[in-house]
């Protein structure tokens, strides 16, 4: 089997520090070898939807979503997850820099499991990110895919 199926978590983020700072919080947990790093929006879609022909990897159990990114917003990629019957249950968390009341109300709007705003302290950071991961992971009781 490829490393490739062992992907639990989809980071959609496009800041490097941001990228590493999280890994650093998840290898503390042996879970980096499941994060698949998508730097954009686009990215992200072609991970989850691939081409004409379809997504070549499996999904992951959630989606950790970064609303700043380029080429496709944030927003955007999590309105099409939930229009998608394949993706519209995966859990989705924004983690994001933004405080922007609607940034917060569009998310929910959209259908987001948790928004949550980054903590700029590191150590803070951390936690909040190593949290996420044992939480959606370990503790929360996903709904069962659709058959293929």
């Amino acid at each position: 089997m490829s490393h490739v199926t062992d992907v639990q978590i989809l980071l959609v983020e496009d800041n490097p520090n941001d990228v590493e700072l999280t890994l650093r919080a998840f290898e503390v947990h042996n879970l980096t070898n499941r994060v698949h790093v998508a730097r954009d929006g686009a990215e992200a879609l072609h991970y989850l939807f691939g081409d004409e022909h379809g997504a070549l990897d499996p999904l992951p159990k959630v989606i950790l979503l970064d609303l700043k990114l380029p080429k496709v917003d944030g927003l955007e990629v999590l309105r099409r997850i939930r229009s998608e019957a394949a993706t519209h249950t995966i859990p989705v968390v924004v983690l994001t820099s933004s405080r922007e009341e609607r940034d917060v109300v569009e998310s929910y709007e959209l259908g987001v499991n948790s928004y949550i705003t980054k903590p700029i302290a590191f150590d803070k950071f951390v936690e909040t990110v190593r949290t996420l991961g044992l939480y959606w992971l370990l503790i929360n009781e996903p709904p069962p895919r659709p058959a293929a």
